[in-house]
């Protein structure tokens, strides 16, 4: 496996959130909760004070176009009400309370802006994958995407195709479904492609709106947290079988992980009014599996010089920083101290979902690489599953 990246393009949310305007917004929702006297540790501990996202706090917030009589409507709600006993005028009034009532958005409400928003960003992100490496729309050969928070049918393949004016036979992959592991994964994806044919060209685009997954109404800590955590990104880079004088870096090798039986602990789940992230507090620790698995892979492909192999940059989605803490503990002894540093500066900016790993590869890029630094990918996702990919700076 050989396969060269040229630099990402990262298109962060336009629209800045700050964390006073979480906690201040939910506060005064849910003033009662059991978890608001805690609130201020709690964004504190996040480290995130700001984060970007497609489309306004306000949007997130603001009630739907409905009202509390919902589907019912004005007649069926007055009949039923006098068939109970109520007085004309008492009927009046209680239709009158119902229709003041304000409900929330219904998940068309919700998804069809940030849809709009995803494919407009995932746009933007692709024209700058491939200005950066060089090339132009007729020169895809293959287009990956991936976009697991606003679904839709036709995705986001397709709708890049249309606004891209993608050749008619390229390859069109979505996989809607990836998230957090989208970056690592569809790049073993574009490995494998370019392996099989090196003069094919991969575009990879992931536009992710994990705002939707901010609902208003939902009370419980976990809630709390995922408002916390999530910022908007759309990434996008061009894997060539060839490296050509834009590539930046080369992927040796992949590596896959699923823990068995953890579907449950961090899902989407799609209800009436949008889009929920739930998440389970065993989470993490299953997480930490795949990352003593990776750990494990790595020692048993550098077994013949174990003393002195190490990466010198590790880029790293593993969804949080409690398990940047545990990686940073569990590293072979004799590991460089800092090989973290980039992915928790892209944290401070907020938990990117598939979008991550890129936007963490722009930091060091950004920052310099030598060349033949040796470099390892890796991200987990709900599943759980995880993806690592080991390789050097061109």
């Amino acid at each position: 496996m050989t396969a060269y990246l040229c630099p990402p393009a990262v298109i962060h949310g336009e629209h800045g959130v700050e964390t006073g305007q979480i906690v201040a917004e939910v506060r005064d929702r849910h003033p009662h909760a059991a978890w608001v006297p805690r609130i201020d540790g709690i964004a504190a501990s996040t480290g995130i004070e700001k984060r970007g996202w497609m489309l306004p706090l306000e949007t997130a917030v603001a009630p739907g176009n409905g009202n509390g009589l919902g589907t019912i409507g004005v007649g069926p709600a007055q009949e039923a009400l006098a068939r109970d006993g109520f007085t004309p005028q008492d009927v009046d009034r209680a239709i009158a309370a119902l229709e003041a009532i304000p409900a929330p958005q219904t998940i068309q409400e919700r998804t069809a802006p940030a849809w709009e928003a995803v494919q407009a960003y995932g746009e933007r992100a692709a024209r700058g994958a491939l200005q950066a490496a060089g090339l132009d729309a007729a020169d895809v050969d293959c287009l990956i995407t991936s976009h697991s928070t606003t679904p839709a049918l036709p995705g986001l393949d397709i709708a890049l195709s249309n606004r891209l004016a993608l050749r008619g036979d390229v390859m069109l992959l979505p996989a809607t479904q990836w998230a957090c592991i989208a970056g690592t994964r569809s790049l073993a994806l574009a490995a494998d492609l370019v392996a099989a044919d090196p003069d094919r060209v991969v575009l990879v685009v992931i536009a992710e709106a994990l705002s939707t997954t901010y609902q208003p109404a939902d009370d419980t800590l976990e809630s709390l947290i995922v408002r916390l955590l999530f910022a908007d990104t759309a990434v996008a880079v061009v894997v060539t079988g060839r490296q050509r004088r834009e590539s930046m870096l080369r992927l040796d090798a992949a590596w896959n992980h699923t823990v068995p039986d953890t579907q449950d602990l961090h899902r989407l789940d799609t209800r009436a009014d949008g889009t929920h992230f739930v998440m389970d507090r065993r989470g993490p620790r299953a997480v930490q599996e795949t990352v003593t698995a990776m750990w494990e892979w790595l020692r048993l492909r550098y077994q013949d010089d174990p003393s002195s192999w190490h990466p010198d940059v590790l880029l790293a989605h593993p969804g949080g920083t409690r398990v940047l803490e545990y990686m940073e503990q569990t590293m072979p002894d004799g590991w460089p101290s800092g090989l973290l540093d980039y992915s928790r500066d892209s944290y401070t900016g907020g938990n990117r979902g598939g979008a991550a790993v890129f936007d963490i590869m722009r930091r060091a890029h950004d920052a310099g690489q030598k060349s033949g630094a040796r470099t390892v990918l890796y991200a987990a996702a709900p599943g759980l599953t995880a993806t690592a990919l080991e390789g050097e700076w061109l």
